[in-house]
């Protein structure tokens, strides 16, 4: 009674059968034949009708700033012997990082070892050890922190990646010092942690993966 009409926005079909079994069911916030339809909605073909959202929520998508143009290979780059490729970047909104999109092997399908880390001002946010198949292909590979990073407006950010496995990769080349992806504006600059050639122009790093504002709220209630 006292949550009345409200109840009936509770994405409730949207929960596991477990979870409803072991949580909604036993709750008492349901009539018995409610109760009954929703067991019906998550075991039997034919679905009775039910006075609750069955769409879930489609949460925050992560969005992706591509800082170059395009990509290549040659037979001499890009080569990987422990140094870091790395690149500044700020923005004009408050974002959350989530990881990067990297390059992979240009001599066939390989495995790589790498630590990425974000850092402001010298200080490491954030790092991870971790591991991608690259199929050969000239696409980006994403990795992730364990946990999104908040990052500020007009503020320099260092995002870094060491690498290990096939010397030989795509790279890429026509960079931008300046993205716009929806409405947050990236900022690139150089960064002196960079050893391996990656700058604004050309190398690593391709991708910053985020969360962030879009060009348009969403009304999904």
């Amino acid at each position: 009674q006292v949550l009345g009409s409200a109840l009936y926005l509770v994405r409730i079909p949207t929960m596991s059968l477990d979870e409803f079994a072991n949580g909604a069911a036993q709750l008492g916030i349901l009539t018995q034949q409610e109760t009954i339809d929703m067991f019906l909605h998550f075991t039997a073909h034919n679905k009775p009708h039910l006075n609750y959202p069955t769409k879930a929520r489609t949460g925050l998508k992560p969005q992706v700033c591509h800082r170059f143009q395009s990509c290549a290979y040659r037979s001499n780059q890009w080569r990987y012997r422990g140094r870091c490729d790395s690149i500044q970047f700020s923005v004009d909104k408050r974002i959350f990082m989530v990881g990067f999109g990297l390059y992979g092997s240009s001599n066939g399908a390989a495995d790589y070892s790498v630590k990425i880390e974000l850092k402001r001002l010298g200080r490491v946010l954030a790092e991870n050890n971790t591991k991608f198949f690259s199929d050969g292909s000239s696409n980006t590979f994403h990795v992730y922190f364990e946990h999104p990073i908040q990052i500020e407006p007009e503020s320099f950010y260092t995002a870094s990646a060491v690498l290990d496995g096939v010397e030989l990769s795509y790279f890429g080349q026509e960079g931008l010092s300046e993205v716009t992806v929806g409405c947050v504006t990236f900022q690139f600059q150089c960064s002196s942690e960079s050893t391996n050639g990656t700058g604004v122009q050309g190398g690593q790093i391709p991708d910053l993966i985020f969360y962030g504002p879009s060009t348009f709220a969403s009304d999904e209630h």
